[in-house]
């Protein structure tokens, strides 16, 4: 048997602000040539199939489409909730779908129930571990008050399901959406720590044939038979260095045969600037940097005025801008201590001073003045 591993579809989210509904639809359709390319029985969404747990109408009709053309391909679809999926609205018409070849596996009571899909050598149990917020997961799994936290409750949930394989004596996928210990986050995860403990031991996964994990961002091999396929798209500038992928799993009569990795198409390249304004709007050897979703950080003395939509002029995708002047910004110090003994002026003008790294001039004064004394109440001095 043959399984795609994916994760993290997060389909409906932004990226500073940018919509990349687009963007996502075109790379998770392109899974369904893989799947016919190279004779996929199975697929896997190992958590956050979502961005938010109410999802846009337009992110639901663009996961629909994918998920069709998946089956269409030819694969079955195995799916279960992470921490940004709702678990019950992603499983409410699970029975329905399952006749059509999608499986929702979205109920803590269920998760030692697997799916079970056959090829040559007998079926293969797929088992789908939902997000488990600690606490409501402690209550729905029947532990005490002394079994707390995110390895607790994914210890129990993978002591029932190595019972049942057990019992079954079936090949063996876990889905499942964590942290395990060794993965590397990025910046675009949003945080499970409870008490201050994110993290799960991968010696929990001991005994499955493979597991499929989620959660983190970036492809990671954490054990031949335990890994993260990452998310398909880039979701924060931490990972400009990410080379989006998915695992192929192969599955033969004694179980893990063999993984390989399928490289994912880049819809839009991520960049960095650094400079100042007018360099970076004249220079030439920027021109490759034109067409890529852009983090720029300006080095000019004084603040430039605008400089957003003058950077997008020449750099269209540029979408976060920051302003770390050469020598350093204005020392910080206590509000208390900025303005005592400091007139309205002479705070105001202190105020321009810290924003822009330059004081203002005696036209922006004169402004300055005019504005205290319309609050006040009274003629400008």
């Amino acid at each position: 048997m043959r399984v795609l591993h994916t994760s993290d579809w997060h389909v409906g989210r932004t990226f500073h602000g940018r919509d990349l509904l687009a963007e996502q639809e075109s790379v998770l359709t392109g899974l369904a040539d893989l799947v016919a390319d190279e004779r996929v029985d199975a697929v896997v969404v190992a958590g956050d199939l979502y961005d938010r747990a109410v999802p846009s109408a337009e992110a639901v009709d663009a996961c629909a489409r994918v998920l069709a053309a998946i089956a269409r391909a030819g694969a079955q679809i195995v799916i279960t909730p992470g921490n940004h999926d709702s678990a019950p609205r992603l499983g409410a018409f699970a029975a329905f779908a399952r006749a059509g070849g999608l499986h929702l596996r979205t109920a803590i009571a269920d998760l030692h129930e697997p799916v079970l899909i056959p090829d040559a050598h007998g079926p293969v149990a797929f088992y789908g571990i939902p997000y488990l917020e600690p606490e409501p997961a402690r209550h729905a799994l029947g532990l005490d008050g002394d079994q707390r936290g995110h390895t607790a409750v994914l210890g129990e949930a993978l002591r029932r399901v190595k019972a049942d394989i057990a019992a079954r004596g079936a090949r063996s996928v876990v889905l499942a959406h964590a942290f395990v210990i060794g993965g590397e986050a990025s910046d675009s995860e949003r945080t499970i720590a409870v008490g201050g403990v994110p993290h799960v031991p991968s010696a929990l996964f001991d005994g499955v044939d493979y597991a499929a994990l989620g959660h983190l961002h970036g492809p990671q091999t954490l054990g031949a038979h335990l890994r993260y396929s990452g998310s398909p798209l880039a979701y924060s500038f931490s990972e400009a260095r990410h080379r989006k992928s998915v695992w192929l799993v192969d599955l033969d009569a004694r179980g893990l045969a063999g993984v390989e990795r399928r490289e994912l198409p880049v819809p839009r390249a991520l960049g960095s600037l650094r400079g100042d304004l007018d360099d970076l709007l004249r220079d030439p050897a920027h021109e490759p940097e034109v067409d890529k979703f852009l983090t720029v950080e300006l080095t000019d003395r004084v603040r430039p005025l605008d400089a957003m939509r003058r950077l997008r002029d020449r750099f269209p995708h540029a979408l976060h801008l920051d302003w770390k002047p050469e020598g350093g910004r204005p020392t910080e110090h206590r509000y208390t201590e900025t303005v005592k003994g400091r007139s309205d002026e002479e705070i105001a003008c202190c105020f321009v001073d810290h924003t822009r790294n330059s004081p203002p001039s005696e036209a922006e004064r004169d402004l300055l003045r005019e504005a205290l004394a319309a609050v006040a109440g009274k003629e400008p001095e």
